[in-house]
């Protein structure tokens, strides 16, 4: 096979390419085999008239189509092996030529990845440094523990206060009528948690048990049903009980009841060890995001629309599984915002480009540096996941090739030594 290439455009090549007439009559020969099984003429079984019978009635183009449909494939493949491009797009593919007994010819332009020109990415002035903790973090983790185990007891005082857990039964009226969703009984509130309409609880204050409280109130102009958008509603509410948190004391019962401790003090070392850790989970993440942002600005590269469309998908894709795991959809979710596909993809383009921008910098720091992915290194990662997943090694590899994303989890293994590279020297 010959090939030759032309930079036909920033980022974009015109392969032309020659097949020998050797492989032109192979897939002429193969392609017959496919369209004879359905052709029938008179004095021939269904599936077996002769090629030269078919040419001789059909015409020898008859056979052209499906024999281009059968070499071009394979030979485009060759061809970019051949010139050492890495395409970002289908081809498309022009001035193709087929004749028995002779090279097929065909030219393939295709969009590249583009060149890389890397600036400074080594001994960059960054910090990695860890927020101390204190021991008012520690406190305050504590306080959370003992809020986690409070109780709601009921209270003697008859009047509503300002933190106050109240029980109410309630039914709300828009222009005199009850609405969908407006009621309920023994719902159980926290005054100023501002889970409410805006209004609603601060009219709460002050009622006693077993009054009747009129609640006066507009709902937000964003609210999420349409209908009740702006719209003023009168609550009728009924305050049955009021209940106080009663917070546990900070002791080794606590600690005990918290988990797997003795005294109060191995909770305040594990809440300690645990803050630190995240601090330190957290000052990493800042350092390799203000590294890579760095070595993402110094570098240079002319990025094709059709990578940044290639993260906006993927952009959306992991949008529609997030929102999915909270039981919404994508559509709702535009909905709700206000918005459509396209705008959310035009207001997440400038982040698609800065991404795309970043792996390519990564990408480029690996090949300069000879950061390979060992095959252990791929098996490894791939026991790893079929052990948070429960699953046997294979089938998890089986399943990665199968999604098309064997290929993404080599480049996460590399981007994580990259990243480690870039750590050490840095």
């Amino acid at each position: 096979m010959k090939v030759s290439q032309e930079m036909i455009e920033e980022n974009k090549v015109k392969l032309d390419v020659e097949v020998e007439a050797e492989e032109t009559n192979k897939a002429l020969e193969e392609a017959y085999k496919e369209v004879v099984k359905d052709v029938e003429i008179d004095g021939f079984r269904k599936g077996k008239v002769p090629r030269q019978v078919l040419e001789a009635k059909y015409g020898k183009e008859i056979l052209h189509k499906d024999a281009l449909d059968i070499l071009i494939p394979k030979a485009y493949r060759e061809a970019v092996e051949e010139a050492g491009i890495e395409p970002i797009d289908q081809p498309e593919i022009n001035d193709f030529s087929i004749e028995e007994d002779k090279p097929t010819t065909f030219t393939a332009e295709v969009e590249i990845k583009p060149e890389v020109e890397l600036g400074e990415y080594t001994d960059l002035d960054i910090e990695q440094e860890a927020e101390e903790i204190t021991e008012e973090d520690v406190q305050e983790e504590l306080n959370n523990r003992r809020e986690r185990f409070a109780e709601l007891k009921v209270t003697d005082r008859d009047e509503v206060q300002e933190g106050d857990y109240v029980v109410i039964d309630f039914e709300g009226y828009v222009d005199g009528e009850p609405f969908e969703g407006g009621s309920a009984e023994e719902y159980t509130l926290e005054i100023g948690s501002g889970d409410f309409i805006p209004g609603f609880e601060e009219q709460l204050v002050g009622a006693k048990v077993g009054e009747e409280v009129e609640v006066d109130v507009t709902f937000p102009e964003e609210y999420q049903q349409d209908d009740l958008a702006g719209e003023g509603a009168v609550f009728k509410v009924d305050v049955k009980e009021i209940k106080e948190k009663e917070l546990p004391e900070l002791d080794d019962e606590l600690a005990q009841e918290v988990g797997d401790f003795e005294t109060l003090d191995e909770l305040k070392d594990d809440i300690t060890n645990k803050l630190k850790e995240e601090a330190e989970r957290k000052a990493k993440n800042k350092f390799t995001n203000e590294l890579v942002e760095a070595i993402s600005e110094n570098a240079e590269v002319n990025i094709p629309e059709t990578m940044v469309e290639d993260e906006l998908d993927l952009m959306v894709d992991t949008m529609k599984q997030r929102l999915q795991q909270q039981g919404m959809d994508f559509e709702q979710y535009l909905e709700m915002t206000g918005n459509d596909e396209a705008s959310f993809r035009e207001e997440n383009r400038e982040e698609a480009r800065k991404r795309v921008k970043s792996s390519l910098a990564l990408e480029e720091i690996a090949e300069e540096e000879d950061i390979d992915v060992t095959e252990e290194e791929i098996e490894n990662k791939i026991e790893e996941i079929a052990d948070q997943q429960e699953q046997d090694p294979e089938m998890v590899k089986a399943m990665l090739q199968m999604q098309g994303q064997y290929e993404s989890l080599i480049e996460s293994i590399q981007n994580e030594k990259v990243l480690d590279f870039l750590t050490e020297n840095n």
